[in-house]
């Protein structure tokens, strides 16, 4: 559990309730691919790492696996999730579907300054700017600025957790992908800015696209699982 060991020190001074601190460290490596999937997740071996009880760790485990982000086989290991490439490319088309809806709806409704907002955020996560100063996550703020309650619900639920595992996955290879996926990114703003929807959606669409071809390359390279 190498991977998880800087999760420690933080634990000692949390107020939250240890399982909950438990939870969103463990949800944090998944997203960070500190825990990849596929990987086993022994409670046994987390609780002698952190240095606590293994009723906390059972807990965050269980409700990961509420979110399907951990699997179980009936007197199995549990395990990270690990979607086929199949299921994967599923998750991005259905992306592809409802993230464009939600850009083009997005682009109707944002204010002027909101949009100038969002854009400024992006700017400050540029790939070459170093550590950025927060987490951002540009397409949940595209798809919460969409005004649809069904679309947010379907990306934002716990489907959220699954794509940001996989999205983080198409991007994490070489730089080179971040490069572009930020200029995409920059891009779709533009047209936002423009109130161009049908253009805005377009571009979506295509940036999710070669994310989910980016995607299909690294799973379908990557080394079967032990």
């Amino acid at each position: 559990m190498d991977s998880i060991e800087h999760l420690k020190s933080s634990l000692d001074d949390a107020d939250a309730p240890l399982a909950d601190v438990i939870y969103h460290r463990l949800l944090d490596a998944i997203y960070q691919g500190k825990l990849t999937p596929g990987s086993v997740v022994n409670e046994l071996a987390l609780a002698q790492e952190f240095g606590i009880s293994r009723g906390p760790v059972r807990e965050a485990v269980r409700r990961l696996q509420g979110i399907q982000l951990i699997t179980r086989q009936p007197y199995g290991k549990s395990r990270v999730i690990s979607l086929s490439t199949e299921s994967a490319i599923e998750l991005f088309e259905l992306r592809m579907a409802l993230e464009g809806m939600a850009c083009n709806l997005a682009t109707r409704r944002m204010s002027d300054s909101d949009i100038d907002q969002l854009l400024r955020e992006l700017e400050n996560h540029h790939p070459k700017a170093g550590s950025p100063p927060r987490v951002f996550d540009f397409h949940e703020r595209i798809v919460r600025a969409c005004g649809n309650t069904r679309i947010i619900n379907a990306l934002c639920s716990d489907l959220y957790h699954l794509l940001r595992i996989y999205r983080h996955h198409s991007t994490s290879v070489v730089i080179e992908r971040k490069e572009d996926a930020y200029e995409e990114h920059w891009q779709i703003l533009q047209a936002m800015k423009a109130r161009n929807a049908a253009l805005a959606e377009s571009l979506m669409r295509s940036h999710i696209g070669r994310a989910a071809d980016n995607l299909a390359r690294q799973l379908t390279a990557a080394p079967p699982l032990k």
